[in-house]
């Protein structure tokens, strides 16, 4: 039996739940209404469209996939950090499958304008934290970063090169990790 759901945050929750046993075609707001047991207006007073529910869902697994535990190791150092950004991928990858590429890199080619720019905020927040790790390290070179290449530019190549690897569905971080050994250690 359907549970009443009476958040926002647990709106999210059922619909997420609805993407990992049905895929993306089972999010819209009759669909969520349904498994929320909750009238479609009760969904609007949330969200105002499909769109807006879909952006929000998206932004809710984003934010789940790469949520941070309580142990905050996994950013002592960049090794550290890029290996563990590529489990939650990999978790992510089988908890919601088809999400990074059938649905979330689809917002950077469609006008989407609200679900693209929670998906940008999301990935600069991820941009912030691994640079925030390249500045940390105490393994790095003192002489690693220049003007011309900072600490900023190399943290967006090194997320470029785990965006790539996301689409390839490629989660093994050694070649990344080597590159990382060759350029600042």
């Amino acid at each position: 039996m359907n549970t009443v759901v009476t958040s926002k945050e647990d709106i999210l929750k059922i619909s997420r739940k609805l993407i990992q046993q049905q895929g993306w075609s089972a999010i819209n707001i009759r669909s969520v209404a349904a498994a929320c047991g909750v009238s479609v207006g009760s969904i609007y007073n949330y969200f105002d469209s499909k769109a807006t529910l879909v952006s929000a869902t998206v932004e809710s697994i984003w934010c789940e996939i790469f949520h941070q535990s309580e142990d905050s190791t996994m950013f002592g150092d960049t090794q550290t950090c890029i290996v563990w950004m590529y489990r939650q991928i990999e978790q992510g990858c089988k908890q919601y499958p088809g999400f990074f590429t059938l649905h979330s890199l689809g917002f950077m080619h469609e006008d989407k304008t609200d679900g693209k720019q929670k998906m940008q905020q999301t990935w600069q927040h991820i941009l912030d934290k691994l640079n925030a790790v390249l500045k940390r390290d105490t393994k790095i070179r003192t002489d690693a970063f220049t003007e011309q290449f900072t600490a900023e530019r190399f943290a967006d190549v090194l997320f470029s090169l785990m965006l790539s690897a996301l689409l390839r569905q490629d989660y093994d971080p050694t070649t990344l990790l080597e590159i990382i050994r060759r350029t600042l250690y």
